[in-house]
């Protein structure tokens, strides 16, 4: 998954600097939400001078963004999303949909939807912003994964269907709402995998050729 938000020209970025701030970040928007995060706060929380946050960040919303974009990255690594030679389908949406399933209910995912729902209506540019950061490109991945699957023979669905859409809505289930609103407490590991097992059969059911 790409990251466009990375700083322009100028001196090389020192990037341990960047992942400190990344995390302040992380820390500061989930503790106190986005609108209470000053940028002052994030620089001091990160152990850096204000000028060598906006040297890496232009603003709150390209740092909020970017701190969206590596959580994803972190849970969700590149390797992920291929097809190795050898491993069959199943295996491979088994092990993606585990790692996803982790991603989406990890404290800090059901943090920062918890954020997001509440700037939703104040801050609807920050909404799409995020959704491209984050979710989007996990979906993209995704799509373009079942895609290749699709041109080796192993799936069969039409051209414009989102089946990346349909995986990743059965994986988080009823399950994640409830962890949104408090009602319940994460599955265990063995329930997890279960859960991911039965939609992975349920998945490859309906789009294997």
């Amino acid at each position: 998954m790409s990251n466009n938000l990375s700083p322009g020209p100028g001196r090389p970025k020192d990037p341990a600097k960047r992942a400190a701030i990344l995390e302040a970040a992380r820390v500061l928007f989930l503790a106190k939400g986005y609108e209470s995060s000053s940028m002052e706060a994030i620089a001091s929380e990160a152990g850096v001078s204000k000028l060598t946050l906006y040297s890496h960040f232009k603003d709150k919303e390209a740092l909020f963004c970017a701190a969206v974009a590596v959580t994803c990255e972190a849970q969700l690594p590149r390797q992920l999303f291929e097809l190795p030679e050898g491993m069959p389908l199943d295996a491979v949406l088994r092990r993606l949909g585990q790692a996803f399933w982790r991603l989406v209910n990890s404290p800090e995912s059901i943090g920062l939807h918890r954020v997001m729902a509440s700037m939703g209506k104040q801050n609807p540019s920050l909404s799409r912003m995020f959704f491209e950061a984050g979710p989007r490109q996990v979906l993209d991945e995704l799509q373009a994964l079942l895609e290749r699957a699709r041109a080796q023979g192993l799936l069969d669905f039409d051209d414009g269907a989102p089946p990346a859409d349909h995986f990743c809505a059965m994986i988080k289930g009823t399950h994640h709402f409830h962890l949104l609103i408090g009602y319940a407490d994460p599955l265990d590991q063995a329930a997890m995998e279960a859960h991911v097992a039965d939609v992975v059969d349920v998945f490859m059911r309906a789009y294997r050729r």
